[in-house]
């Protein structure tokens, strides 16, 4: 079957209910019918649930569903995106080792890897995500142990070449962990160019309509295991409800995100020669740096658009002001569409030079395109930007 099929068809064993959906299973621990059955289950000797902490049924199938969803032997869900990271940076770094990442990341990212994991004794090391593998390859050290990247990047939209990233982490047995938060399943798969570790915040597209918070790691079985210890001991567990909705976006996502990427992809072409803007960046534009990348390795787009303003900081402000239909909000990957200046909001306690060098410039807004009819959602951005000084 199609891995979307069998991810809408996933389900734990129906209880005598008979239900079509599963039910939620609001509770904290499980039971057991005698003393032998519990000392087996804590002994790890049968996959019983115990605590949900460790496991529920509603996490397991949300889980199940992104296994099929990524082509993954595995996955632990966790209470939200960064969650998910900092525990597949915290299950196999140590003291003394290092990291190396792509520099354009999602700004709590780049705070958990340069703020906290120092005080772990973990170092890092930035790469461009535009440069190419010698770049990659010449960065690495004796002491590095995994490369983290995501393509495409949060806000800038660089596109990174997994296949030729994949192939530097087998070649010095590093542990290659992609961030798929963006492209979704539906667009590209990382595991298929050797990616061992894919993590995802499924607050954004997964869920799909701003209702809660989750997230995922997906990977190898005995990668995954040793998350899921980490995991078990420190405790970002995911709501069971929260999993349940997520179970139950992820039946819809295919079609989400095939309206998602056509509508992003008609609103950047429109936009392409707009006067205000110095720039228009969409994967699938022709005039995307990283154009030939992106139509290898992603099947659409994705939903996101960036642009640059001709104006700058004060423009940014002003546009934001002067929208009437796209939301602002601190999310991505919504029903409703939404926009959001870096420079002004999140990525404003950096100085102009470290903003620039994640690619943040001080013009640049990045519209999450949501289900909207897509004439509505470009003649919003439009009457916006008219409304900016010539």
């Amino acid at each position: 079957m199609h891995p979307v099929t069998r991810a809408i068809r996933s389900q734990v064993d129906r209880t005598n209910e008979m239900e079509h959906a599963q039910p939620l299973f609001l509770t904290s621990s499980f039971c057991f019918d005698n003393a032998e059955e519990m000392r087996a289950a804590f002994a790890d000797e049968n996959d019983d649930n115990i605590y949900s902490r460790f496991s529920n049924p509603n996490v397991q199938e949300f889980v199940d569903r992104m296994c099929a969803l990524e082509g993954t032997e595995a996955g632990f869900a966790t209470a939200s995106g960064m969650s998910a990271i900092f525990a597949s940076f915290m299950t196999f770094l140590k003291q003394g080792d290092h990291l190396l990442s792509c520099r354009s990341i999602f700004g709590s990212t780049h705070t958990v890897i340069t703020k906290y994991l120092p005080k772990y004794g973990i170092s890092h090391s930035y790469v461009d995500a535009a440069a190419d593998s010698r770049a990659w390859e010449a960065a690495i050290r004796p002491e590095t142990k995994m490369i983290y990247l995501e393509t495409p990047t949060n806000p800038a939209l660089e596109v990174i070449d997994l296949a030729a990233v994949s192939a530097l982490a087998k070649k010095h047995n590093l542990l290659l962990n992609v961030d798929n938060c963006f492209a979704t399943p539906i667009a590209q798969q990382p595991v298929q160019y050797g990616a061992d570790l894919i993590v995802h915040s499924a607050t954004k597209w997964l869920d799909g309509q701003g209702r809660v918070l989750g997230g995922i790691v997906l990977g190898k079985k005995e990668l995954i295991k040793e998350i899921y210890l980490f995991c078990r001991s420190t405790g970002p567990s995911l709501s069971p409800f929260n999993a349940w909705l997520l179970s139950r976006s992820l039946e819809t996502l295919e079609v989400r995100m095939d309206r998602h990427a056509a509508s992003a992809f008609s609103i950047a072409k429109a936009l392409e020669n707009h006067p205000s803007l110095a720039w228009v960046k969409y994967p699938f534009l022709p005039t995307h740096p990283q154009y030939a990348i992106a139509t290898k390795q992603m099947t659409n787009g994705g939903g996101i658009v960036c642009f640059e303003l001709k104006g700058g900081l004060s423009a940014g402000k002003q546009f934001l002001d002067a929208l009437k239909l796209l939301s602002l909000t601190a999310n991505l990957g919504d029903t409703r569409s939404i926009a959001s200046h870096p420079a002004s909001t999140t990525h404003a306690k950096l100085s102009e030079a470290e903003r620039q060098a994640v690619g943040i410039s001080s013009g640049l807004i990045r519209i999450s395109v949501g289900l909207e009819h897509p004439d509505d959602i470009l003649a919003d951005i439009k009457q916006a930007l008219d409304q900016l000084p010539a």
